[in-house]
């Protein structure tokens, strides 16, 4: 990634709609299986600056190992008391197999060029122990590459059917897989399509500070699709994708 997002992703994170409203989502996937389940281990691959590591080291008492290629995202992490991290590629990780319980890796994937992405499926798999959960969020949809997606060097984007084959190519079984960010995306549409190409203008970090009140707005999709993922629901498109699985014995 753009090692210049660090920065204003560190900025963003505890407030921004966008992460306030992912991490909700997450939760209410994870919540169930987290808590019945005994997970001691747990791997962030591409845990950038560390924030949802020590997020989810706080929600469920995680022991949370994070890897990050880049040092500038390790520096913010070891700034935030995380103790255990690695600076290494996620598609050739320095851990023996089996090593986790689980291993989370949010929209990571989609920086690697398009045909490299099973090396990544396949080592999360690895370092997982057979039956291990993981949760894997990625960018949707090729349609919906904005300023932001050419600033932050993201290189590729999925469908919910590509998600699917690449996980079960690697050995993941699939509990739920839906799109997120769902009802925004008329608006996601407008702007990336209509709007960005109007204007004309350089790649731009889009998780730059929001008027508070548009802050609030824009948040509350997210949190009722957060609500409505929780209650099983899951939806048909989106601006991101979520998937949880288990790596197969």
């Amino acid at each position: 990634m753009n090692p210049a997002e660090f920065a204003n992703i560190f900025q963003s994170e505890r407030d921004f709609w966008w992460y306030r409203g992912m991490r909700n989502i997450l939760f209410r996937l994870l919540d169930p299986l987290a808590r019945a389940e005994r997970l001691e281990r747990v791997l962030d691959a591409g845990c950038g600056t560390g924030y949802l590591a020590k997020f989810l080291a706080a929600r469920y008492g995680w022991r949370m190992v994070g890897v990050d290629l880049g040092f500038p995202g390790l520096r913010y992490a070891r700034g935030l008391g995380l103790s255990h991290l690695v600076q290494a590629d996620i598609s050739r990780m320095p851990f023996s197999s089996c090593a986790f319980d689980a291993a989370i890796s949010m929209d990571v994937i989609v920086h690697l060029p398009r045909g490299q992405e099973g090396a990544a499926f396949a080592e999360l798999a690895r370092v997982v122990r057979p039956g291990g959960l993981i949760a894997l969020r990625v960018a949707a949809l090729e349609m919906l590459r904005s300023r932001h997606s050419r600033f932050i060097d993201e290189r590729q984007r999925f469908t919910r059917g590509r998600l699917l084959a690449c996980a079960q190519k690697a050995g993941i079984e699939t509990l739920r897989c839906t799109y997120a960010n769902s009802m925004l995306l008329p608006v996601a549409l407008a702007k990336f399509r209509i709007w960005e190409p109007l204007l004309r203008k350089s790649p731009a970090s889009g998780v730059a500070g929001a008027a508070s009140w548009a802050n609030r707005a824009l948040y509350l999709p997210l949190e009722a699709e957060a609500a409505l993922i929780g209650a099983g629901m899951n939806f048909p498109l989106g601006q991101s994708l979520f998937l949880l699985g288990r790596r197969r014995p």
